[in-house]
């Protein structure tokens, strides 16, 4: 799994990257952003890598260019890794009409149903393909992953975790779809990416992996939420996932800040607590 590198930056020390590969999972090119930290450059060891998973619409760019991550992966030697969030150019039908669904809208799963098995299956990309070719050539530690990200990304972070605990070892989320079952988003996809079982839908709803759960599965998880969201009823329903957590004896941090909404503004704002959290989570394995 060669990938070729399309653009580097000088960027606190580290160096921002830009890179596409040819993709054996998706059966497609597919782009991608790594940014590797002064301790990675320079060869102090292995450091922890953290992906991070963007929402509708974004790219392998988004985040890396508005997080304002950087800087704080440089301070705590932390790798920040940003798949793009779906294949793109299929040829699928109806792949490009909406900007919720299809084409930047990959919802980071393996879609069941035709036609958008063949190259919709992101979350094998991500854990099976993505995620060894990041350790072998950037330097990551193996044992040392965790996953972020915000509204979709962050339902893909959630399910992933809850669906990879051998691979991914902290979790946070910025504004995270937590119950994709019962909002108009998730219906949307998860009737066309699964099908019709509703049954089938919950292998990847936040909520409902954590309420089956009768242990907890991390130290904590961090979310982030601005009361000023106007996804926050409709789409995002937080107060699922924290029901499902305190079923589950799963300890939580679910803070609401008065004023933000929705948009990367909000969550360069809250950037720094996360990356300190996934670095203490993630040295102390």
């Amino acid at each position: 799994m060669m990938m070729r590198t399309t653009s580097e930056h000088r960027c606190f020390g580290g160096v921002q990257g830009f890179y596409r590969h040819a993709s054996e999972v998706i059966g497609a090119p597919m782009r991608f952003s790594v940014y590797r930290p002064p301790q990675a450059v320079q060869g102090q060891g292995p450091v922890p890598v953290l992906f991070f998973l963007a929402g509708l619409t974004c790219t392998e760019e988004t985040f890396m260019m508005k997080g304002g991550a950087q800087r704080y992966a440089a301070e705590h030697g932390v790798i920040l890794v940003a798949p793009d969030t779906s294949a793109r150019n299929t040829g699928i039908a109806g792949a490009k009409d909406a900007w919720d669904f299809g084409e930047g809208a990959g919802f980071y799963l393996d879609a069941t149903q035709a036609p958008w098995e063949q190259s919709f299956r992101m979350e094998s990309y991500i854990v099976g393909e993505l995620l060894p070719l990041v350790l072998k050539y950037s330097g990551a530690r193996g044992g040392k992953v965790g996953v972020f990200g915000h509204s979709m990304g962050g339902h893909g972070a959630l399910t992933l975790a809850l669906r990879h605990p051998e691979v991914f070892h902290s979790v946070s989320a910025f504004a995270p779809i937590t119950s994709p079952s019962q909002c108009p988003w998730g219906q949307k996809a998860f009737s066309a990416y699964l099908g019709g079982d509703r049954e089938t839908w919950r292998a990847h709803d936040a909520s409902q992996l954590m309420a089956a759960r009768t242990t907890a599965l991390l130290p904590r998880i961090l979310i982030d939420q601005g009361l000023d969201d106007q996804y926050l009823q409709t789409q995002l329903m937080p107060e699922q996932f924290e029901a499902a957590c305190e079923k589950a004896g799963q300890p939580l941090t679910l803070r609401c800040h008065e004023g933000y909404d929705h948009n990367y503004y909000f969550i360069s704002s809250f950037m720094q607590d996360h990356l300190a959290f996934h670095a203490e989570q993630l040295q102390q394995r």
